[in-house]
């Protein structure tokens, strides 16, 4: 893998596999059960994320996308049975909203990428998922049990999976340190704001967001609600409605 993976471990069944050489840091997280595995999100796709899984896991595994947005599932290659969202499907079917001209400059923007990487033959993955979740489902991997969670706002179908028992929240792209985007077409801000009042409510324990800092504390899910509920008053929360700067994250709409 030409060191592409960074492996940190949360606990003894749980970890986290990131793409550090990729400016977006893309972040994949291993949650082993007794009877299964779900791998959240399968990251780039410049590399086989399937090797260091395999290393950390021999139970078979499933793979759950917070969205179907390029640079989280990019290894669903590797794993027939994956899950989504239903308000994603078209995207899975061959709709995906940005060219293949452009993924291919995103990949390579600020990236160091493995010496035998082509970025012409990278492909945004395509595929039927082996289920579909809708909010308020519970994916049991035997001894655990997450929820998931419909938070629309920066995709229609996005979700983030609480597992209430240990208090962590898995985000995806709703929640990380870095600024927060909801101003292309498919997104929603309002429905932002929606996602971020349920999520703070939560009593959660961790925040384990989709890309760049790991150091990040429950604490920021009532900041950035506070922020999108500012944005609202000051009637800003509309596409066009601006960008803006909040210290350690910062919300463009």
């Amino acid at each position: 893998m030409d060191n592409w993976f960074t492996i940190d471990t949360i606990d003894k069944d749980t970890y986290i596999i990131s793409e550090y050489r990729h400016w977006e840091e893309t972040h994949c997280y291993l949650l082993q059960g007794q009877e299964k595995s779900l791998l959240i999100d399968t990251g780039l796709g410049i590399c086989d994320i399937s090797a260091p899984v395999k290393a950390l896991t021999d139970r078979p595994v499933a793979a759950a996308a917070t969205h179907i947005h390029w640079d989280h599932i990019g290894g669903h290659q590797y794993y027939p049975e994956f899950y989504a969202h239903r308000a994603e499907l078209p995207w899975l079917q061959g709709g995906f909203p940005l060219t293949m001209e452009t993924v291919r400059e995103m990949v390579l923007d600020r990236c160091a990428p493995p010496e035998d990487f082509h970025v012409e033959n990278y492909r945004v993955f395509q595929g039927a998922p082996a289920r579909l979740l809708e909010d308020g489902d519970i994916i049991d991997l035997g001894g655990r049990r997450l929820e998931v969670l419909h938070t629309p706002g920066h995709s229609p179908g996005h979700m983030c999976f609480f597992e209430r028992e240990r208090g962590y929240l898995f985000t995806g792209d709703l929640v990380y340190k870095d600024v927060l985007l909801a101003y292309y077409p498919s997104t929603d801000p309002a429905a932002y704001l929606a996602s971020m009042e349920r999520v703070a409510a939560l009593p959660a324990s961790r925040v384990f967001p989709g890309h760049h800092s790991l150091d990040i504390q429950p604490e920021i899910l009532v900041r950035i609600r506070d922020a999108f509920r500012s944005l609202e008053a000051r009637g800003l929360l509309h596409h066009g409605g601006g960008q803006f700067d909040y210290g350690d994250f910062g919300i463009w709409i």
